[in-house]
């Protein structure tokens, strides 16, 4: 079943209208607030107008009852249509993360005529068969297990638990920096009155129609992955990369499943470089 009441999502943008736009997708219970401010700034200040949104069920879009999402993929990929929709904005390059990757993909072979071009970040090939791929580490999945101990209507179990998983899932060449986390973990609790909705994402289905068809994206794709990401492993990129005529990989040395402020500046020079060549 998938939802017919339109829902609120929330958008904010990054420089001047009259730039190439430059459309972030985010991954699974997380905001906008995980495309960090500065580095949209960044972006911006590189001569891309830059848009990010809060999806369903994070931050302050529509949130559903945790459980029984009314909404797929699908039309996680059709909300993505509509925040160009609230700009003005009819074509764009899309940068997204994780699951956002994902429903990126969908977005650039539904909609091919709004794609410029595609950069997935830590993400995983859309209806392809992984199977054969290294798989989530050992000891992400147990930290993983651990989730189901959680009260996630209780403020301090969620947020501790947050934090522990941003320090499982970080890059092994940079220091974790736990107090800045923990803040930022924080604010955005408090932004979105809290993550029960956001689990509703473990649960979505969706994307079947493009089984298979991954061949068929025109859009020019650069795939950023980390060497070190624990949950899809760097082959996982590659898979992407290899599926999809003409695109292009960058590994990031030690990189885990995040965006580590000291990997900004290679991250944003590819995803600058990616979006002037397209």
């Amino acid at each position: 079943m998938t939802t017919t009441e339109r829902p609120k999502i929330l958008s904010e943008a990054f420089g001047d209208p009259a730039n190439p736009p430059l459309l972030l997708i985010m991954g699974a219970m997380a905001s906008m607030l995980w495309w960090p401010e500065a580095l949209c700034r960044n972006l911006a200040d590189a001569g891309l107008f830059v848009i990010r949104y809060d999806n369903r069920d994070t931050g302050r879009s529509t949130k559903y009852p945790p459980g029984e999402p009314p909404y797929t993929f699908d039309d996680m990929a059709d909300d993505a249509m509509r925040v160009l929709d609230d700009h003005g904005v009819g074509k764009a390059h899309v940068v997204s993360m994780s699951m956002g990757g994902m429903i990126a993909q969908l977005v650039a072979l539904k909609h091919p005529s709004r794609v410029a071009s595609l950069t997935v970040i830590s993400s995983s090939p859309l209806g392809v068969d992984t199977s054969h791929l290294p798989q989530t580490g050992d000891a992400y999945i147990k930290h993983s297990a651990e989730g189901a101990k959680v009260d996630w209507s209780d403020r301090g179990q969620v947020v501790d638990f947050i934090v522990k998983d941003a320090r499982a899932i970080a890059s092994t060449a940079h220091p974790f920096d736990e107090a800045r986390m923990r803040a930022f973990v924080e604010q955005d609790y408090d932004r979105s009155g809290g993550f029960l909705s956001a689990t509703n994402h473990f649960m979505l289905k969706g994307g079947d129609a493009w089984k298979g068809r991954l061949r068929e994206m025109t859009a020019p794709l650069l795939v950023i992955h980390g060497k070190a990401d624990p949950i899809f492993p760097v082959e996982h990129g590659e898979a992407l990369t290899e599926a999809v005529a003409g695109a292009k990989i960058l590994r990031i040395d030690g990189g885990g499943h995040e965006l580590h402020p000291d990997d900004w500046a290679v991250i944003s020079a590819a995803i600058v470089a990616h979006t002037q060549a397209n």
